[in-house]
């Protein structure tokens, strides 16, 4: 549980300096969005710096959700000695993924450079919400997957 914890704090520091780090001035597409649109166009798939731009957003906070489930729901088992639902533990994650991108939106409105929208609130809570489902899914097929005991064996 403390390297998850770790990892989301690493996580949650990287977003925010991605985010927050005041930008200059400019139009221009940054320099990791054109390497990658050229990459990608390059193998021929047709792709536009837009639509490029929109799926980092989602991406960026994916991991929100896939670390974001399973530590709320390791704190609260321990904390109260009964664990959280995964699909509440999903609710709760995709919420908080929103009201951190809301609040980057409204912070970046103060910094130079930055263009805070409610599109990068929408796609990063989405990006939240698909990790969250990842987590989930993946936990529901293992379980499915597991051999059920009848009986204890003596």
């Amino acid at each position: 549980m403390r390297l998850l914890t770790w990892t989301f704090a690493v996580y949650l520091a990287a977003v925010l300096v991605v985010t927050l780090w005041p930008s200059p001035q400019s139009t221009d597409a940054p320099g990791w969005a054109t390497s990658t649109l050229g990459l990608l166009q390059g193998l021929g798939i047709p792709i536009t710096l837009p639509v490029l731009e929109a799926l980092a957003n989602v991406v960026m906070f994916a991991p929100f959700g896939v670390l974001g489930v399973p530590l709320l729901r390791g704190t609260v088992a321990r904390r109260r000695g009964a664990a959280l639902g995964m699909w509440r533990a999903v609710g709760i994650v995709t919420l908080a993924g929103g009201a951190l991108s809301t609040a980057i939106e409204l912070t970046q409105r103060l910094l130079p450079g930055r263009v805070p929208t409610v599109q990068d609130v929408v796609l990063n809570t989405a990006g939240a919400l698909l990790g969250g489902l990842g987590v989930a899914l993946v936990v529901a097929a293992v379980r499915r997957a597991r051999p059920q005991s009848s009986s204890p064996t003596a």
